[in-house]
């Protein structure tokens, strides 16, 4: 379990920091979200295709992977649009939902086992969410597709841990980065945004943070049960904290550390018990 929590730790940090980029394509130099989403998806499956037996692209017949990257695509595409428009904070922070949902659907889906106690740490963790970002939920379209993303990757994180044992971590996500770039292709076709030295690379960087994180992500799913895993990936936070200083000279407050304390806390606590 320590491994899987620090495998976790890091693809909480890559994941927020390809969503950083796709909020700068899309903010500062005009890209359309459905490009973000289509180029993470195929330049990542470019960069893992040599890495990958090419009896992984069997798991392609079997309906049920088609179903898990579709849920990945749409958590994508839906957080990109929200952050198109809504401040990183209030994004996450709807956004968030997809951990508890996680939780909730391994329980009744998959009959993982799950406590009051860590039922309510899980709780415990959203609080400290709220207590760092301390939303505005105004019920603004933006903030409508952070939630839908939300969703959708509550979906993932369970459809990652039900079909684990279908193939390798690197074969599952060869095939929701194929599936996804397939589907998306047309559109993102379309909305190519001139390209840029700046372009380019806030692209690239955009697909390797979604990429490595999703990757690690399923080794960890592979180790563990997802309703131990889910509460990890608040960890997220921590990176956009780091990052939001780093991009933007924001420096957390006493409210934001005493979020983040409850958040790592209770995350830590629910994965290390035993029952």
């Amino acid at each position: 379990m320590g491994r899987a929590i620090g495998i976790m730790f890091i693809a909480m940090s890559l994941i927020p920091a390809g969503d950083l980029a796709g909020k700068l394509l899309t903010g500062t130099y005009g890209a359309a979200p459905i490009y973000v989403a289509w180029s993470r998806f195929t330049l990542g499956l470019l960069l893992l295709v040599p890495f990958v037996p090419t009896s992984a692209w069997r798991l392609l017949a079997n309906w049920r992977i088609w179903f898990r990257a579709l849920l990945l695509a749409g958590g994508i595409l839906s957080i990109q649009s929200a952050l198109r428009t809504e401040p990183l904070a209030n994004v996450f922070a709807a956004f968030f939902v997809g951990p508890i949902l996680s939780y909730a659907l391994s329980a009744l889906l998959l009959r993982e086992p799950v406590t009051a106690l860590r039922t309510l740490l899980m709780l415990l963790g959203f609080c400290g969410v709220l207590l760092v970002v301390r939303p505005g939920f105004g019920g603004s379209p933006g903030l409508m597709l952070a939630l839908l993303a939300g969703c959708f990757y509550g979906g993932f994180l369970t459809a990652s841990r039900w079909l684990s044992p279908l193939g390798s971590p690197l074969a599952l996500s060869l095939t929701q980065l194929a599936i996804a770039g397939l589907v998306l292709m047309p559109f993102g076709l379309a909305a190519l945004p001139p390209f840029t030295p700046q372009v380019a690379g806030l692209t690239l960087a955009s697909a390797l943070g979604s990429m490595l994180g999703n990757l690690l992500l399923l080794v960890a799913y592979a180790h563990a049960p997802a309703t131990r895993l889910a509460p990890l990936v608040y960890f997220q936070l921590l990176a956009a904290t780091g990052l939001g200083w780093a991009v933007f000279g924001d420096l957390p407050d006493l409210w934001t550390w005493a979020g983040l304390s409850l958040v790592l806390g209770a995350g830590l606590a629910s994965a290390l018990l035993r029952r």
